[in-house]
């Protein structure tokens, strides 16, 4: 039933229905919607040895036959802004963005708060103990997507405090440093609950400073994908939210951008009573 309702709501983003969703809207799970992808632009945040955005204008004018016309080429790395990993960023033969089942793009969020810890101390790797925290406030339901709350996005678009580093070139990535998910905690997930993807509000699922990449490869090698750089993670509850991430649909890619949207939970004072 969550499945189904999920779909049916993304079907509704994605074909930009004029009409707003109301509580009879079949299947349409019923409150705000928050936007959970930075722009691309050319203020774009990318990883210091990848291509950064670029937008071509070949036209934007009065046509010949008098109608105003506008298209653009674009360019980007598969790595930067908003993104999805996909498993076969950093594992052989796993999923590629095309292959990834859509369920996994659908679910219902738990949030980790880790905020006070990634202020102080740039490169927190978010620990088996702050996912415990989170199950003592209730178990973490099958088909989940976590999302890590760091804080980081306020950062953006800001490189040398988001990334650590404004730098270009691979002699900036040894610079790097935000938060990110210790390699431990990621393989407790994998042996302890069932979900359907990671996210997080910086660069990367592994810390800024990491050069083995090992929560990557963790996660990925069970084909559990990775949405990065989101924003406005402090406008959903810790529990609740619905959860709509689609990326470009490239065939083979290792990545693509993600528009990702939050649904927020109604009040219990705005459902309508019965008789």
């Amino acid at each position: 039933m969550i499945q189904r309702s999920l779909v049916v709501a993304a079907a509704l983003l994605v074909t930009g229905c004029s009409a707003p969703p109301t509580p009879q809207s079949a299947g349409f799970p019923a409150g705000e919607l928050v936007d959970l992808s930075h722009a691309y632009d050319e203020t774009t945040v990318f990883w210091p040895t990848s291509d950064t955005f670029r937008l071509e204008k070949t036209f934007d004018g009065i046509t010949p036959g008098g109608y105003y016309y506008a298209s653009n080429n674009f360019f980007t790395a598969e790595h930067g802004g908003t993104h999805l990993d996909a498993p076969l960023h950093f594992s052989r033969g796993a999923q590629a963005v095309d292959q990834i089942p859509l369920e996994r793009f659908f679910g219902y969020a738990v949030v980790i708060d880790v905020v006070a810890k990634a202020d102080r101390d740039p490169d927190y790797q978010i620990s088996i103990e702050d996912i415990m925290a989170a199950q003592r406030e209730g178990p973490i339901a099958a088909d989940s997507i976590l999302l890590f709350r760091t804080g980081f996005s306020r950062r953006w678009p800001d490189a040398a405090r988001y990334l650590g580093t404004a730098a270009r070139g691979p002699e900036a990535v040894r610079d790097l440093h935000f938060p990110g998910l210790h390699p431990d905690a990621a393989r407790w997930l994998l042996a302890n609950l069932s979900i359907r993807a990671v996210a997080i509000d910086t660069a990367s699922i592994d810390y800024g400073q990491s050069t083995l990449y090992e929560t990557h490869r963790a996660l990925f090698e069970r084909n559990i994908p990775a949405f990065e750089n989101l924003t406005a993670l402090e406008r959903l509850p810790l529990r609740g939210a619905a959860i709509v991430a689609l990326p470009m649909k490239i065939g083979g890619g290792s990545g693509a951008p993600l528009r990702a949207v939050a649904i927020l939970p109604r009040p219990a004072s705005s459902e309508v009573e019965g008789p």
